[in-house]
């Protein structure tokens, strides 16, 4: 696995502890719903801290509570 695959089994699993689809993330950050879903669909095979750092604001939490997850302890080549 890859990082990639580890930011976007991430974003999954905050939609799912906050009961929201991927659309309602999108507009909570500030972005087109396009820029999480390529992401999702590995059209993004490079997410962009920068992409990282706007679902953290929008979702008020900090940026290491986003890397602070077993998933990313999960893929070795991270």
């Amino acid at each position: 696995m890859n990082l990639r695959k580890a930011v976007t089994d991430r974003i999954k699993e905050l939609c799912r502890e906050n009961h929201m689809s991927i659309n309602a993330m999108a507009n909570m950050c500030g972005m087109p719903p396009s820029t999480i879903y390529s992401i999702m669909k590995g059209k993004s095979q490079n997410p962009c801290l920068n992409t990282v750092y706007h679902i953290c604001l929008g979702m008020n939490m900090p940026l290491s509570e986003f890397f602070d997850s077993p998933i990313f302890s999960e893929y070795e080549d991270i």
